[in-house]
Parts: C-alpha cells; sequence; structure tokens
C-alpha cells in the first residue's frame, strides 16, 4: 500500500512503513521531528479532499471513509452529525462497514439520537454484533438461543 501526498514543491510516495515510521518520528515531538508532524499533517489533509471527492461521486466506501474521517477530525473539524449523515449514505448504499459504523452510531447516541433497535438492523456483521449482545446481556437480556441464532444467520450471510 501506498500513501502519497504532495506540498508546494514535491510529491511524495510513501510506503506503509515509512508512514509508520514518519508517524513514530512525528510522535516524539522534537524541534527535529516537526517537518514530520507537517508531513503527516498533508498526508491526513490530503486523505481527508479524495474522501470528500469519492463522496460525493456516490462511492460508499469514500462516503464510510469520509464518515471516519468527521468522527475522529482527520483532515477536518471532528463533526458527530457529519459523520452520522456519512455512516448513513454510506449504508444505504449497502456498505456492510458503513452500515457497522452506523449502527455504532446509533448503539452510542455519536450524531444522532440513541437507538439501540436500530443499531443492530442491516448487515450479517450487525447480525453477528447483535447476537455478541444477546449472548453477554449487552443493552438487552441475556439469551443464548437468541445469541446462537443471530449467529448463524451471520454466518449464513458469509461472515466468519
Amino acid at each position: 500500500m501506498e500513501n502519497t501526498y504532495s506540498n508546494e514543491n514535491e510529491t511524495i510516495n510513501i510506503e506503509k512503513e515509512e508512514f509508520r515510521q514518519y508517524l513514530k518520528s512525528a510522535e516524539r515531538g522534537d524541534n527535529e521531528e516537526k517537518a514530520f508532524q507537517l508531513n503527516l499533517g498533508y498526508c491526513y489533509e490530503k486523505a481527508f479532499q479524495w474522501f470528500l471527492k469519492s463522496a460525493e461521486g456516490e462511492n460508499h466506501n469514500g462516503q464510510n471513509n469520509l464518515g471516519t474521517c468527521y468522527r475522529d477530525g482527520i483532515g477536518t473539524i471532528k463533526d458527530e452529525g457529519k459523520a452520522f449523515q456519512q455512516y448513513l449514505k454510506s449504508a444505504e448504499g449497502e456498505s456492510s462497514t458503513g452500515q457497522i459504523n452506523l449502527g455504532y452510531c446509533y448503539f452510542n447516541g455519536n450524531g444522532t439520537i440513541k437507538d439501540e433497535g436500530k443499531a443492530f438492523q442491516g448487515s450479517h456483521k450487525g447480525h453477528n454484533n447483535l447476537g455478541h449482545c444477546y449472548r453477554y446481556g449487552i443493552g438487552i437480556t441475556k439469551d443464548e438461543g437468541k445469541a446462537f441464532q443471530l449467529f448463524l444467520k451471520s454466518a449464513e450471510g458469509g461472515e466468519k
């Protein structure tokens, strides 16, 4: 995997391991590492811009990734409401990752009203997560029979 970013003077291709080294160096925070921090900032800003462009083109994975940028403040200001909206678009486009992230928003009330009933609707991964809740009694009465049925439904849908 390669990460690419540009500044005014150059375009730089960074291999995954190099990116990790940039991150590690930037986290040290001493004066020599300020350039690494700046370079990481360019990477995150560019990632946000590309995810935005992808999301505007109705790419459901781009919408999900843009939601994560808004949720975590990556390349933009943190905004749980915008994150929720992007996850919703992604989920409506049948992205299983978008469905899971939307479920977390509903489960925790991030960017929306908390609604545990909506939290696990939609995907096979959601059925697996709901099974986990029934198995351990998280937010619902413990019921290992229902947990098993949900795990089975999830597995039949292709989840491991």
